[in-house]
């Protein structure tokens, strides 16, 4: 993903497309990554020229732009937190350090973090987005954000995102959000989310 200029490309993998499987499987991933995707950087890479916005961070645009840059450019950079906070089926980790301890302290303890997350997931209506974040002094926070909504438009760093589009899991789950959000949990990279947490 590139922000020395106006010409933004997917971020890559880092995992194989089939990784995630049974999660989200590799149909899933080649739509959503490789198409709808695929879809907001063309938009977004198209809208940039006279804008303004030419030169800016995603994170720049997202937190100033409105109407179609802004949707298009929160999508991107939604997706790219999304798909880079995932890591191989089977491998999956728990919190730790003091991202632990943070949840622990705002949340009462990681599994009801867990329960409090997936809940806001499922009850967000229409499509969204559903983060943990946390502000400058660390406080964490769940937030649901509609359509292309991202907590640095509140001034938060965004940490760990479950995509509530239909698109993420309809191919794998039909309609049943709830089971999809409560999946995701055994793909989760806390090694990154924790990274995020330090910035």
């Amino acid at each position: 993903m590139s922000t020395a200029n106006y010409s933004f490309a997917p971020v890559g993998l880092p995992y194989a497309q089939d990784a995630l499987a049974p999660v989200i499987s590799a149909e899933t991933i080649a739509f959503h990554y490789g198409k709808h995707l695929q879809a907001y950087i063309n938009n977004l890479n198209a809208a940039l020229p006279g804008s303004g916005f030419e030169g800016k961070s995603l994170e720049e645009i997202v937190k100033e732009s409105q109407g179609g840059i802004f949707n298009n450019a929160g999508q991107v950079l939604n997706h790219t937190l999304y798909f880079t906070q995932f890591k191989a089926y089977g491998s999956a980790s728990e919190p730790k350090g003091a991202l632990a301890d943070a949840i622990i302290r705002d949340f009462g303890g990681i599994e009801e973090f867990k329960a409090e997350f997936q809940k806001k997931g499922a009850g967000l209506f229409g499509s969204g987005w559903v983060w943990l974040a946390s502000d400058t002094e660390g406080k964490l926070y769940i937030t649901q954000e509609a359509n292309a909504g991202n907590p640095v438009r509140s001034g938060l760093n965004p940490l760990l995102t479950f995509d509530v589009w239909e698109h993420a899991y309809y191919l794998d789950y039909q309609n049943r959000r709830p089971d999809h959000l409560a999946a995701l949990w055994q793909i989760v990279d806390w090694d990154v989310v924790a990274k995020r947490y330090a910035k």
